[in-house]
């Protein structure tokens, strides 16, 4: 005679979601490779770079910086660091930060 406990089968279910979700959040950060980071730039559809952080020291990418926390604050609807900027404009800054490293 078995003995069916409902709250068990919920949690157990609950925990294989909780368990998916954590392996897909995990997996999208795991092609972010060390010392880099990953930002959303664009000003009506998003695209995602990654960059070294070392850029963070650079002038020029903190006045990208400080647009994104005039537009956004802290709250960044892409869940990662978003930049309100062309893609033209990031990708000649970026390039110009590449070659001075």
């Amino acid at each position: 005679m078995a003995i069916r406990l409902p709250g068990i089968t919920n949690a157990k279910n609950i925990l294989r979601r909780s368990n998916s979700f954590a392996k897909k959040a995990a997996s999208a950060f795991m092609d972010v490779p060390k010392g880099h980071l990953a930002i959303y730039v664009g000003e009506s559809q998003k695209k995602r770079f990654v960059v070294p952080v070392s850029f963070l020291n650079h002038s020029s990418f903190q006045q990208l910086l400080g647009k994104a926390e005039e537009e956004f604050g802290f709250d960044h609807p892409m869940g990662g660091l978003t930049i309100p900027c062309s893609e033209d404009i990031f990708i000649h800054l970026t390039s110009r930060l590449h070659e001075l490293l």
